[in-house]
């Protein structure tokens, strides 16, 4: 048996919690290597894939061929593309699979896809037996810089978006960049926003970067693999720093609370907005709102806005085709949010580009009017 070990990341980003601690591979055809990456760390030798329809016929059987050259038994799951597969059904699916597998405490369940994918096998490797291993295959953008990264696992219910779940960190993550030139650019400029999104939290020299290389991100090469880099390793100093979301890390959620209301008014339907769409919007509308609150200039609302604009990705609300509730339905999906305490709204604002921070108590009035406003814009 020949192992497939020798691999040559182009980037690596340690995640340090301790015993929990894993690392975050980066670069080309990691997929072809993943058996001897996982055999390396792990000591189990059964594994449960979870894929979808998308994903499989792509990588699924170079996945399954490196785990059998590695001496890894492995079953898998292959489930239907998009949010609605975040729901209780197939998590159930997935957990049957996981025991119909033996599948024990040092073995693990493998996410191979985008974001969807990833939070619905991290929540069940969560729970079954306690607690199984779990190595993130991350295959989009948005699921390489910002979901496989940090442990937080969820499904969606009727009441909200992600509001069922826990945090299991990975074992491994394995980002294959050669995975996102199968892409299509709607998606891959989904996944932009959540990069973006790390310069606007509190690295501006980052975002000036962004602006001025975007296009070379997009690209490919070695500015792609840069810009995810970097975004890793800003998403796991904070969750080092705060890995259950008690203080810093609810920065992270910078645009999510417009965003996932949003989501929830189109009933998650990718075909009218997808999660890294519905964050662009959100993360202008926080810059917005931030200005209407006398929070910051409204120049830095609008640099945002040209910046999101200039890669392709909507801005406003408006840019949602098809009708949307109205606004109190939006606020009802604001108020249903997981980072609201004590039914008082939290959101993430800002005093300038790479200057966010956590607003407690902002009154509910005042968000009213400016959906109302804006939407009327």
């Amino acid at each position: 048996m020949t192992s497939q070990t020798s691999c040559n990341p182009e980037r690596i980003v340690h995640v340090p919690l301790g015993e929990r601690a894993y690392d975050i591979l980066i670069g080309p055809d990691l997929i072809s290597h993943a058996g001897g990456e996982i055999t390396a760390r792990l000591k189990g030798r059964r594994a449960a894939i979870v894929t979808d329809e998308q994903v499989a016929p792509l990588y699924l059987d170079a996945l399954m061929d490196s785990l059998q050259t590695d001496g890894i038994e492995a079953v898998s799951l292959t489930l239907p593309a998009g949010e609605k597969t975040k729901s209780v059904e197939p998590l159930m699916a997935v957990c049957d699979m996981a025991l119909t597998a033996r599948i024990e405490r040092n073995d693990c369940i493998i996410a191979l896809g985008g974001g969807v994918i990833g939070d619905l096998a991290g929540f069940a490797a969560g729970i079954v037996r306690r607690g199984v291993r779990f190595v993130q295959i991350p295959t989009t953008l948005l699921s390489q810089v910002d979901s496989s990264v940090g442990g937080k696992t969820g499904i969606n219910t009727r009441h909200g978006k992600n509001l069922l779940g826990v945090f299991h960190q990975p074992d491994l993550v394995l980002s294959d960049t050669s995975a996102l030139d199968t892409l299509s650019e709607r998606e891959f400029r989904a996944g932009y926003a959540e990069v973006a999104k790390y310069g606007l939290i509190d690295k501006p020299e980052f975002f000036d970067w962004l602006e001025k290389n975007w296009q070379e991100v997009f690209a490919g090469g070695a500015a792609r693999a840069e810009a995810i880099a970097i975004s890793c390793q800003a998403k796991a100093d904070v969750v080092v720093e705060d890995e259950r979301e008690t203080g810093r890390r609810a920065l992270l959620n910078l645009g999510h609370t417009f965003g996932h209301a949003l989501e929830a008014a189109v009933q998650y339907d990718g075909r009218r907005l997808v999660h890294g769409e519905g964050v662009s919007i959100g993360m202008v509308l926080a810059h917005r709102f931030s200005t209407r609150m006398n929070l910051a200039s409204a120049d830095d609302a609008t640099r945002v806005e040209a910046h999101l604009k200039a890669v392709g990705l909507p801005t406003q609300i408006s840019d949602i085709p098809g009708e949307l509730p109205p606004t109190e339905v939006l606020l009802d999906a604001i108020a249903q949010d997981k980072k609201v305490k004590s039914g008082r709204l939290t959101f993430i604002l800002t005093r300038g580009i790479g200057q966010s921070f956590i607003a407690d108590d902002v009154p509910i009035s005042e968000v009213r009017s400016f959906l109302e406003e804006t939407r009327n814009g």
